[in-house]
């Protein structure tokens, strides 16, 4: 074959707007052989015989097929092995856009948590409706002198689930109704995980029914919340309020979305019914 009707692997890469790497990695998979490589230099260079396999290639991976199923179409070209290979790729990236569609679903509902979070009215006790929630909950005493305290608990949690557990911001901590109600507000009995309809959670999970609450949110984490809790029973016995279930502390916003305290938001709702 003549030198003139060949291409240096540059000009290769620039007419199939791929990059020299990816030509070298096609190679190297035995997905497209040079037409010739100069002895002396080293140089590959590529003929019209190789504008069929690139093409293909091309094509398939725009359909995100991995490339050791394109080499093993190439070894074996068949419109059988083809359909098939187009079969299972549509089953692929069907699951994978249910998959995208959870994640989109839990991006809104972080932006969401993060709007109201942001909006909070701070330091302001009010009476409302918390609606109805999945949790999973680990029963274990702590006390929380600093964000440390909470990871060993919270790696409890997660460290049985078959993936990586991704729970940002619906970590949250409770003080049963007779630790509240002894005003032992600095001993925690349990660390829980709020979760999303779309969460996978391979352990108890509890479903709890909407419920009225009294709430608070301030600025601080876990260690103002002493404070806080006083405030709340405080609450309770001027309104004739009683406490209803454990209480549900989590932080909005803190070290894990930014490092300045001054930001840090943490919301505390005790369950209530009228005496």
């Amino acid at each position: 074959m003549e030198r003139n009707d060949l291409f240096s692997i540059g000009d290769m890469a620039r007419m199939f707007h791929l990059s020299v790497g990816s030509l070298r990695h096609y190679e190297a998979m035995g997905l497209v052989t040079p037409e010739y490589v100069d002895p002396d230099t080293g140089y590959r260079y590529y003929s019209a015989r190789q504008f069929e396999p690139l093409n293909t290639i091309r094509y398939l991976r725009a359909l995100d097929m991995p490339l050791p199923q394109i080499a093993a179409f190439l070894h074996n070209k068949e419109i059988d092995v083809i359909e098939e290979m187009l079969r299972r790729q549509k089953q692929a990236v069907a699951q994978k856009q249910q998959q995208l569609a959870v994640i989109q679903r839990k991006i809104e509902n972080r932006l969401r948590q993060l709007q109201d979070a942001r909006t909070s009215r701070l330091d302001e006790i009010t009476l409302r409706q918390l609606p109805a929630c999945r949790l999973a909950w680990l029963e274990c005493a702590l006390q929380i002198k600093s964000a440390l305290d909470m990871e060993r608990p919270i790696r409890r949690l997660e460290e049985r689930q078959p993936e990586t557990a991704v729970f940002l911001g619906k970590v949250g901590v409770g003080i049963s109704p007779q630790n509240l109600c002894a005003g032992a507000f600095e001993q925690y009995d349990g660390v829980f995980l709020l979760l999303d309809e779309e969460d996978r959670f391979d352990g108890r999970v509890e479903r709890l029914p909407a419920v009225t609450a009294v709430s608070v949110r301030f600025c601080g984490s876990h260690t103002a919340s002493p404070a806080q809790y006083r405030k709340l029973m405080d609450y309770l016995t001027g309104e004739g309020l009683s406490v209803a279930g454990f209480s549900r502390e989590i932080t909005m916003i803190d070290y894990g979305l930014t490092n300045d305290p001054t930001q840090f938001v943490t919301e505390i709702s005790i369950p209530v019914e009228r005496r």
